[in-house]
């Protein structure tokens, strides 16, 4: 199993940035697809970005070009960097991580094992 740690949200003013950083123990990192996902409450959870193992990513329409997820293996953390954010973007951020089986791994239910997430607030 693979145990995960997200960190690094805060208060941030629209325009601004703030990295994401989702630190994973337990497991080799490139067994797994790492996803991050945000929920606002009442709302489903949002997939926004996955890093698979052989290095491809994946991009929500909400956050192509704003978000980059990037991996270190050395430190087993995932981080994703973001930019230009906007008051849509506040909610609380979860990292996650699947096997890597080739599925497309954009929805939550395709993920097994998931951090306690992180609170980012954008103000206007």
């Amino acid at each position: 199993d693979v145990q995960l740690q997200a960190s690094g949200g805060g208060l941030v003013q629209a325009g601004g940035s703030l990295r994401l950083s989702c630190a994973a123990s337990g497991s080799r990192l490139d067994d797994f697809v790492i996803g991050w996902f945000r929920r606002v409450p009442g709302k489903e959870r949002e997939g926004l970005s996955h890093i698979k193992s052989d290095g491809r990513t994946y991009y929500a329409d909400s956050v192509k070009g704003r978000f980059t997820i990037s991996s270190d293996n050395a430190k087993s953390t995932v981080y994703l960097q973001m930019n230009s954010l906007k008051p849509e973007d506040t909610a609380v951020y979860y990292c996650a991580a699947g096997w890597d089986l080739g599925l497309g791994m954009r929805t939550d239910n395709e993920y097994d094992y998931w951090g306690q997430g992180t609170l980012v607030t954008v103000s206007s």
